[in-house]
């Protein structure tokens, strides 16, 4: 952690103006597997607070939280635990996938970021920001920037005064091999100027 600090620092002053006004944050990590996977799902677009209150809900009514107890649980259910149809069907699809063996999420901590993204992405309702952010707070990849985040896009156009996602892309580059350290630094200023705090 502290060679990346050091590192991003040396070479982009928006990282040590971070530092020195918050500190440094605090990195969060996440379970492997199943569960956080269908979390990440809930969180898709939504607030992490509200997303945590409605896989609660879902959790409470299915104590046996198994891709093969979701896959054949009724849509009701879902409904009833605050999970929209499209929602629903993502979790659905992901069970499905697991249950048949066309992935298998133990295996993905042994692969690249670029191997665990292709097998990933072909699970309907698994797209670039569920898998960035898998990778990073699961599978502690270490150069990851989630350009799908809504968050990271605002503070990289409020501090480098860049539009354009290419550009930001482009810039970002220099920021390898610690782009996800880069990333919670970004999330860290975000909060802070917020006075927020997310528990992860």
């Amino acid at each position: 952690m502290q060679q990346a600090i050091q590192y991003l620092s040396e070479n982009e002053p928006i990282f040590k103006l971070i530092i020195e006004k918050y500190g440094t944050p605090v990195i969060p990590v996440r379970p492997q597997g199943f569960e956080t996977l269908v979390l990440l799902i809930l969180e898709q677009q939504v607030s992490i607070d509200s997303a945590k209150a409605t896989f609660l809900k879902l959790k409470n009514k299915q104590i046996n939280f198994k891709p093969e107890i979701l896959l054949r649980a009724a849509d009701e259910e879902y409904r009833n635990s605050g999970v929209s149809r499209q929602k629903t069907a993502y979790i659905k699809a992901l069970s499905h996938s697991i249950i048949n063996n066309h992935i298998d999420l133990e295996s993905l901590a042994t692969k690249k970021a670029d191997q665990v993204r292709e097998e990933l992405i072909k699970i309907k309702g698994i797209g670039h920001w569920t898998i960035d952010i898998y990778l990073m707070f699961s599978l502690q990849a270490p150069d990851i920037l989630p350009l799908g985040d809504i968050a990271v896009i605002n503070t990289l156009k409020e501090l480098l005064h860049i539009e354009d996602k290419s550009a930001m892309e482009f810039y970002t580059a220099k920021w390898s091999p610690y782009r996800s350290m880069a990333t919670f630094l970004l999330w860290h200023y975000y909060l802070s100027k917020r006075n927020r705090i997310v528990v992860y």
